[in-house]
């Protein structure tokens, strides 16, 4: 966590662009999480004597980068988690897929089911018990050397949504190998990206977007005009 990885940052908000393999909050491995890196950036920058307030508002999956939102105050963090609960907040992924999406772009409808014994989930066309509605909007945006770039607007905020739901029209994510993909990518990321988020500030009531860079590495390298 440095400077440079900073998108945004008011009295209330604080922006990241999370690298690909860091966890946002503790799990089991130990590893520090983002929301620890956060607070301790914030403590020493400001020379901060007492504890630093650092609230995480939503999740990104271990291999995922891109921007992820924390509240620096509880106020903050009351009214973010509400605007996420009401779908009040809008997020765009970006997408490197193996094969293209057929078609080309539309609207994905799933009930998603969670194995948590063996962290994945299976879409499935019709309700099934214990399944959660799942939607999400899509559209191709390029294609190069095989690859195809699609842009992801998420209606729901299920787990694995997007991966596993991509996977359903034959796209599975690059570096994905849970979700279809051939091969992994050498640093165990996935080509999945939250490369925008869009909501009202909790606190000012302006309205605010965020776009993370896309990361700078061989993986992103054929689209990174986009």
């Amino acid at each position: 966590m440095n400077a440079a990885s900073i998108l945004y940052e008011d009295n209330h908000i604080i922006a990241v662009n999370k690298s690909a393999g860091e966890i946002v909050q503790g799990d089991k491995t130990g590893d520090t999480p983002l929301s620890e890196k956060v607070k301790a950036f914030i403590k020493d920058r400001d020379q901060k004597p007492g504890n630093v307030f650092v609230g995480t508002v939503h999740r990104l999956d271990r291999p995922v980068s891109g921007v992820i939102l924390f509240a620096k105050t509880s106020k903050a963090l009351s009214r973010l988690n509400k605007m996420f609960s009401d779908k009040k907040m809008q997020k765009t992924y970006y997408a490197i897929t193996i094969n293209p999406p057929f078609p080309i772009e539309g609207k994905l409808t799933h009930y998603l089911k969670k194995d948590k014994q063996r962290n994945i989930t299976k879409a499935h066309e019709k309700p099934v018990k214990d399944g959660l509605l799942s939607e999400l909007s899509y559209k191709t945006l390029a294609q190069k050397q095989g690859e195809t770039l699609v842009e992801v607007l998420p209606h729901t905020g299920r787990p694995h949504q997007i991966r596993v739901q991509l996977s359903s029209v034959m796209a599975p994510i690059k570096g994905d190998l849970k979700y279809g993909a051939h091969f992994p990518n050498k640093d165990k990321s996935i080509c999945l990206h939250a490369r925008k988020i869009s909501f009202t500030h909790p606190v000012k009531q302006e309205k605010i977007e965020i776009t993370a860079p896309l990361p700078k590495n061989l993986f992103w390298s054929n689209f990174k005009s986009y």
